[in-house]
């Protein structure tokens, strides 16, 4: 077998140089179990990142891999030309679980394909192609949502078949708006949006808002922003796309969507989902309303989504996830981590902030003048690894670790992560040439 070295000299020869691998010396992960992995040389990981965000139960979850194993060996591949018990199986469970009355589900393999989906229901019942969304935020690598991403860390180009249109809120400690109060922060994006509409060609197809910004490390408005801009764009008949493919399944805690912490004004007209509920299988999708979602006048099929081994591995692992109550757990244990990590926080200047909800943390480094630290977020990253922890990094300037563990973390496991968060976070307090609180040098 070849060196993880060797590998990586292979991965450069043929893959695209624009296809990101993590640390000095990329790792080859093997197998996992629980909420451990293995690296090709037999290390051994404490996994806060899940495959970003994808494992949400747990690796080798027996349930779910006993599903995929007796689905695949009944048949492995149908179509939608065809009917699939196990994909209209798990479509009554996610509409009845997504808050949309009357809602319908079509299933693809990724959450970049899903919000594909939903752009291109939202634009054909508008019959317009200009589109609201957020700043710093990220949808996908598709053309058509790399034109929705305001993000452009992740933008390559800016070309793009749709009109996109940026307003404020993602971000609520930084920008124009950061020293206000959550309900002044709330009014000023209002306000905002309302200016944005005021000179548009006034056929706004969508707001497609992620709860919590995910690739921008871990951001959310105040709870009740989006209920606030629902009020405005029901005024004038646009819709609400939900983009849950990071926050959705309980992953927050408080809810078991992003978008139930905005739900004064009601639910999303159209929410796109993937990651979590797959558990690594491929699988993303749509719940629209009946109206919207059959508002295409042209067929359509897809030969991957809603496959059956899939379907049959998601079924298996939402229910899972339901008995279990792994979202009062994301609640419970993740409440524990934050605290930690931000009494470790206190004595460090080199973090900016941790912030979160549930098992999605973000810990922003900068400098000792305020300013983003990349260099901080990488050097925690590999001393995290070095520690045998791994966690993720995100951020506009990616100076933010992205923290997401399966929502079966222990409450040993939490301690032991942020115990090597600890010890991280000080190594990048030393790479920013700061001492913490109290004189002392951060070894």
């Amino acid at each position: 077998m070849s060196t993880p070295a060797s590998l990586h000299a292979r991965h450069q020869a043929v893959m695209p140089d624009w296809l990101s691998l993590y640390y000095e010396r990329p790792l080859e992960l093997t197998h996992g179990e629980g909420r451990h992995v293995w690296d090709a040389e037999g290390n051994r990981y404490l996994d806060f990142f899940g495959g970003i965000l994808t494992t949400m139960t747990a690796h080798a979850l027996p349930e779910v891999t006993k599903a995929v194993s007796d689905q695949a060996a009944r048949i492995l591949h149908t179509s939608t030309l065809y009917l699939d018990r196990p994909m209209v199986d798990l479509a009554e469970r996610i509409a009845q679980l997504s808050g949309i009355p009357d809602a319908r589900v079509f299933f693809t393999t990724s959450g970049t394909e899903a919000n594909d989906a939903a752009l291109l229901l939202a634009t054909s019942y508008r019959r317009s192609n200009q589109i609201l969304a957020l700043r710093n935020s990220y949808h996908g690598r598709s053309f058509a949502s790399i034109g929705i991403t305001g993000n452009s860390s992740w933008s390559p180009t800016s070309l793009s078949p749709l009109q996109t249109l940026y307003v404020h809120g993602g971000v609520r400690t930084d920008g124009p708006y950061a020293h206000l109060s959550d309900a002044e922060f709330i009014a000023a994006c209002v306000a905002d949006l309302k200016d944005m509409l005021s000179q548009t060609h006034g056929n706004v197809a969508a707001l497609i808002a992620e709860p919590v910004q995910g690739v921008g490390g871990f951001t959310n408005p105040p709870d009740g922003l989006l209920a606030a801009f629902r009020e405005v764009l029901d005024a004038h008949g646009i819709l609400w796309i939900t983009d849950e493919v990071q926050t959705g399944w309980g992953r927050t805690g408080e809810h078991f969507w992003g978008w139930q912490a905005h739900g004064r004004s009601g639910p999303p007209d159209l929410l796109t989902f993937a990651k979590g509920i797959g558990n690594g299988m491929s699988i993303g999708g749509v719940v629209a309303r009946a109206d919207v979602m059959n508002c295409l006048d042209a067929n359509s099929i897809s030969t991957f989504g809603g496959s059956p081994v899939t379907m049959a591995a998601g079924l298996a692992n939402l229910t899972y996830l339901l008995e279990h109550d792994l979202q009062g757990n994301a609640r419970r244990v993740g409440g524990l981590l934050i605290e930690r990590l931000r009494a470790v926080a206190a004595g460090l200047p080199a973090v900016r902030e941790v912030r979160g909800r549930g098992l999605m943390i973000g810990v922003e480094l900068v400098h000792a003048d305020g300013s983003p630290s990349p260099r901080a977020a990488t050097v925690a990253l590999e001393r995290a690894r070095e520690n045998g922890l791994l966690v993720g990094k995100g951020g506009r300037d990616g100076n933010v670790l992205r923290i997401a563990p399966p929502l079966s973390l222990s409450v040993a496991e939490a301690e032991e992560g942020a115990a090597h968060l600890e010890d991280a976070l000080r190594a990048a307090q030393s790479a920013t040439g700061g001492r913490g609180i109290g004189g002392e040098e951060q070894p």
